[in-house]
């Protein structure tokens, strides 16, 4: 629908009510009852279209007009709401808040009302803070506004080295890891948090996956990831364990032993934006508001895009009886954290107490009468003039909080405490007593050989990495499978790691954790093992040169199974032939190991030969390329392969469990002038007897085998094109009724005419005893 942008409000041609003038002219009152509704309709439709298109002035002007048609309150209260709308999302927000008042006299507002106005709020806060902070705390080389503007230093998990051991859900130090299929870790807590809070199923933070998990709590603590946290930064793990154990005596009731527990912690871990924000909960409880309120802002302060620290101060000044601001705080929650549900219902609540007519009624979440009333009382005083409702304007107050919140005074008792880093005792130790055993006389440093010939980080300027380079021993990293560094770390659901290829090994033979036995069907049918990204960053980080040495041990393995002259993997089973169809069923673990490798090296190919009683498998077999591979809960597959190239076995030998080979391949011998003629000649003969023997099967056979192995190829252009031979050939000796024993032989013959001369002795002989 096209628009004709007003000059004046409601100057729309194709309507009858044209100007504010006489907003009854041009309306025919003779017109059925139904006219004037109709009209109604269209306008109000012609309005949301505009509201949805953003021309919200339009819409604004629209809803005005029919607010002068209309005197049923209810109806007028719903205009009103619209038009209050589309005047904020306009930028008119101090005539937007006019209306929202007028609504608000007819009939108190409802959450539902407003949330348009809340939207509108918090995104303004969003854009202003240059886009979406959704679930992120200030990057490395990112300054935050926030904290420059009070004065403080941004201190949280990414500034102080823990970018690398960072939930990305809470933002703060990863206590007991779990790692997700996909293969990103968070806080076991954070993500049964997630579960209950949204009532949905989990999503990465990180790659927004979450088709494959399943349920939360089915996922364990990644084991080694949680061992290799707690020695690297002993401090931080023990503050993590304090904050559980507080978190159980709070569950209990227990407020001050939680409440002690918490204290404790927080003098180790002083930069932990959570330890003050669960305090300031525990505060809350016990009633000792102003201290909810002072750990809620040292919270902001620490960590400025952690939604749940605005949750916690909004929800400190309730208490207090401070509305107007709690509502800010709410508002800048959701500007960082849209879904919020706690934040989007508490704001809704506050703007509608903040918004309805002053009484003496004092809403229940308020427990501070004297400041409601003094606050009830300053909306009386400025209702004629709305913008000044909030001191200073909720949009002012709303706008400039995004860039510069508040900066809270510290306690005395709180300021002596050193803001330092988490592991600092633990790193001034570390230093001292390498020091000690590094130093010689004059002052000269000695270097131990063996720490010499340990790998360090290429950049470890930060005290943290460093800690983590000195403390992390490559046993650390070990997989328990095959005694060597990790390499494609993948971690179980129920947390334990292992290399990729050793894990898969595993399964190979028995649906179970190698180390616990718990049952892992389901997650071997998935076939989608993820490398878990944090050891993998910090085996790459701090063990370079081991990892290299494993990368280069992983890729000469690579290439010599990539080798299709020297021990190719045999599969002894059944005759195959080129350009012919094999599916085959895979259920012995040592095939599993051999069809994966085959598709892990990217060759995708393997031979086929027949058993045989004293060397293992035939000299001559054929060369197979994997189509597809469909794998099932235990681990069966069927792979779905066709025939490329015939081969002579040179040396018969094993690996692994399974058959390999030195092979040579076979090409038939071309011919030329006479025998060339006389080539073709028997070609077309053949090939004829072949169709007349197709043609005389019975139905039902002649179904089946095209179901198996398709139709009959047509005649090659150029015989002697291929160095197979036509692969009609093929396709003939594999439907024919002959034992393996003597399908052998054709291919291990090189010429086109022994191969076609036998064909036909068989098809010959089979039409002889038909007749018989």
């Amino acid at each position: 629908m096209l628009w004709v942008l007003p000059a004046h409000r409601c100057a729309l041609v194709s309507f009858p009510a044209a100007t504010d003038a006489n907003i009854g002219e041009g309306i025919d009152f003779r017109q059925p009852a139904g006219y004037m509704e109709t009209e109604m309709e269209s306008m109000l439709q012609l309005a949301a279209e505009a509201f949805q298109s953003k021309n919200f002035d339009l819409a604004a002007d629209i809803y005005e007009c029919q607010l002068a048609r209309l005197g049923d309150p209810g109806s007028r209260q719903e205009l009103m709401l619209k038009r209050a709308d589309a005047l904020a999302f306009g930028g008119k927000f101090t005539e937007a808040f006019e209306v929202y008042r007028q609504a608000s006299e007819t009939e108190k507002l409802r959450p539902v009302h407003l949330t348009n106005l809340i939207e509108y709020l918090s995104g303004s806060i969003r854009r202003q803070d240059g886009g979406d902070c959704q679930n992120r705390g200030p990057r490395e080389g990112e300054e935050s506004g926030a904290s420059v503007a009070a004065g403080c230093p941004v201190v949280g998990a990414t500034v102080f080295g823990y970018e690398d051991f960072s939930c990305r859900i809470c933002l703060s130090f990863l206590f007991e890891p779990v790692t997700l299929p996909c293969g990103h870790c968070f806080c076991k807590k954070c993500l049964e948090r997630e579960r209950k809070e949204k009532e949905q199923p989990v999503m990465c933070k990180e790659c927004r996956d979450s088709s494959r998990v399943a349920d939360v709590q089915s996922y364990r603590v990644n084991v080694v990831l949680s061992n290799l946290l707690a020695k690297s930064f002993p401090t931080s793990h023990q503050a993590g364990l304090l904050r559980r154990e507080g978190n159980g005596l709070y569950a209990e009731k227990k407020m001050e032993a939680a409440l002690e527990k918490y204290n404790q912690a927080i003098l180790i871990a002083p930069t932990d934006h959570i330890l003050f924000s669960n305090r300031s909960q525990i505060h809350s409880s016990l009633r000792h508001y102003e201290k909810a309120l002072r750990d809620a802002e040292i919270a902001c302060r620490l960590m400025p895009h952690w939604s749940k620290g605005h949750v916690r101060k909004a929800q400190a000044l309730v208490s207090l009886g401070r509305t107007e601001e709690a509502l800010r705080e709410y508002l800048v929650c959701l500007s960082i954290e849209p879904d919020c549900r706690l934040a989007q219902t508490e704001a809704h609540k506050l703007l509608c107490d903040l918004l309805a007519p002053v009484t003496d009624q004092v809403p229940e979440h308020i427990s501070d009468y004297s400041n409601l009333l003094s606050f009830r009382a300053h909306i009386k005083n400025s209702i004629n003039t709305p913008s000044q409702i909030f001191s200073p304007s909720l949009w002012s107050s709303v706008s400039s909080l995004a860039s510069t919140p508040p900066a809270p005074e510290m306690p005395e008792d709180e300021r002596k405490l050193e803001v330092r880093r988490p592991d600092h005792c633990f790193l001034l130790k570390r230093k001292r007593s390498i020091t000690d055993e590094n130093t010689v006389e004059g002052g000269q440093e000695r270097r131990d050989d063996h720490k010499r010939a340990k790998s360090e980080p290429a950049e470890a300027t930060d005290p943290l990495s460093s800690a983590v380079g000195d403390v992390l021993d490559p046993k650390d990293v070990e997989c328990s499978l095959c005694m060597r560094l990790f390499y494609e770390p993948v971690a179980t659901p129920c947390g334990h790691t292992f290399c990729l290829r050793c894990l898969e090994r595993c399964l190979d033979h028995n649906p179970k954790c190698p180390l616990c036995k718990e049952e892992l069907s389901e997650y071997l049918v998935q076939r989608q093992f993820c490398k878990t990204v944090l050891m993998e960053n910090l085996i790459s980080k701090y063990l370079p040169s081991e990892l290299i040495e494993r990368q280069r041990i992983h890729q000469d393995e690579m290439a010599e199974l990539s080798n299709l002259n020297k021990n190719v993997p045999i599969f002894v089973c059944t005759m195959a032939f080129p350009t012919v169809p094999c599916p085959l069923h895979i259920f012995e673990p040592c095939y599993r190991l051999m069809i994966r490798r085959c598709m892990e090296t990217g060759t995708k190919c393997f031979g086929m030969c027949l058993e045989d009683n004293l060397k293992g498998f035939a000299d001559y077999g054929c060369l197979l390329e994997i189509r597809d591979v469909k794998f099932f809960s235990d681990g069966r597959s069927v792979a779905y392969t066709i025939g490329r190239r015939r081969f002579k076995v040179i040396q018969h030998s094993e690996r692994d469990g399974y058959n390999t080979a030195d092979i040579e391949y076979l090409e038939d011998v071309k011919v030329e002038g006479v025998a060339e003629r006389e080539l073709q000649s028997l070609h077309d003969t053949v090939y004829d007897q072949a169709l007349v023997w197709v043609n005389s099967l019975k139905t039902e056979q002649k179904e089946r085998i095209e179901g198996h192995f398709g139709p009959m190829p047509q005649k090659d252009s150029e015989l002697q094109d291929s160095p197979n031979g036509p692969s009609w050939c093929w396709w003939l000796l594999a439907v024919l009724p002959l034992e393996g024993r003597a399908q052998l032989p054709f291919l291990a013959i090189t010429s086109l005419k022994e191969r076609l001369s036998g064909i036909r002795k068989v098809l010959l002989f089979m039409a002889h005893s038909r007749h018989r």
